[in-house]
C-alpha cells in the first residue's frame, strides 16, 4: 500500500523466542528501486505513528522489498514535475516520514542491501543498529544535484561517523561500498548477500527477548546523550536508570533470575 507495507514475524522469520514483539516495516517499492515519493512518505509517517504507540512492540526491522536496493532515495522522477510551492509541501512529509523512524521509541535494525543511496542511506542512519550484506552500497549523493541530505543525513553521519567522515561522504557525494562501510561505521554488522533480513530479525528477536521498560529506557539514554556534555549525559543515564530500576519488569526480572525461569515481562 503506498510503497510500505506491515509485517509480524514470527519464529520461523528468525525471531524465535520474541512472541510476535517485532515489526516488520518494509519500503515496497521495488520497480522503483524503493525510491521514496510523497505517497510513499506520508504511509511510512503514518505507519511509524502506529508502531510507536503499540505497546506490544518491542523491536522494529526496516527493511526493503527487491533484490537490487534498499531505497535510491527521493523518487526524482515525481519531482521534476514540481513547482517550487509542490516541493516545499513535500519536504513537510518527508519530514514527517524520516522523523517517524528516527523517533520511533523501540529499537530499529536496518535490514540494508543493494543501493541505500540519499533518503536510503538516511533511513538507515535513523536506525539504531544497521546490518548490511555484502551487496550494500551507501551515499548521500545529493550535493550532485544541487541539494543538501535532507533527512537528518548532514547530523546523523557527523553523529554516527564524526566530523571528517561525515565531510568525506557528504561533500563528496561518492559510493561507499561494504568494505568501507564496516570500517567507517556505517554498517554495524556486514552479513552474506541476501541474508540481511534475516540477521536483521535475528537481531530484533535478541532485543525484543530483553525488559522493554529497560531497552526503552536504554535508547533513551542513549539517544539523549549524544552530543551533550559528559555531566549532562550521566543525568539522562540517571533517569534512564530509574526509569528501569523501579519498574514491574526490574521485579520480574530479579524474581526470573532467582527462581531460574525465563522472564514474562510486564512491560510496565
Amino acid at each position: 500500500m503506498d510503497g510500505v507495507s506491515v509485517r509480524r514475524p514470527d519464529g520461523a522469520d528468525g525471531a524465535e523466542g520474541a512472541d510476535g514483539h517485532i515489526v516488520e516495516i518494509v519500503l515496497d517499492r521495488p520497480a522503483a528501486l524503493n525510491a521514496l515519493s510523497t505517497a510513499m512518505a506520508a504511509r511510512l509517517a503514518a505507519v511509524c505513528g502506529e508502531v510507536a504507540a503499540d505497546a506490544s512492540v518491542r523491536a522494529v526491522v526496516l527493511s526493503a522489498a527487491g533484490d537490487k536496493a534498499f531505497c535510491v532515495g527521493a523518487d526524482l522522477k515525481e519531482r521534476n514535475s514540481m513547482s517550487d510551492a509542490d516541493l516545499l509541501r513535500q519536504r513537510e512529509v518527508f519530514r514527517a516520514a524520516f522523523g517517524g523512524v528516527l523517533n520511533l521509541p523501540q529499537p530499529v535494525v536496518a535490514a540494508v542491501h543493494g543501493y541505500a543511496l540519499g533518503g536510503g542511506c538516511e533511513f538507515a542512519l535513523s536506525c539504531d543498529l544497521i546490518v548490511a550484506d555484502e551487496t550494500a552500497v551507501f551515499g548521500l549523493p545529493e550535493v550532485s544535484v544541487g541539494l543538501v541530505p535532507g533527512g537528518g543525513g548532514t547530523q546523523l553521519a557527523l553523529r554516527r561517523l564524526g566530523p571528517g567522515r561525515a565531510a568525506d561522504l557528504v561533500l563528496t557525494g561518492r559510493r561507499v561500498a561494504i568494505d568501507e562501510a564496516v570500517a567507517c561505521g556505517l554498517a554495524d554488522r556486514r552479513v552474506a548477500a541476501g541474508t540481511a533480513r534475516d540477521e536483521a530479525l535475528d537481531l530484533a528477536g535478541r532485543i525484543a527477548r530483553n525488559s522493554p521498560v529497560a531497552v526503552r529506557a536504554a535508547k533513551r539514554a542513549l539517544r539523549g546523550g549524544a552530543g551533550v556534555a559528559l555531566a549532562a549525559a550521566l543525568d539522562i543515564e540517571d533517569a534512564a536508570w530509574r526509569a528501569a530500576a523501579f519498574s514491574a519488569d526490574r521485579k520480574e526480572g530479579i524474581a526470573a533470575f532467582a527462581e531460574k525461569r525465563p522472564p514474562v515481562w510486564p512491560g510496565t
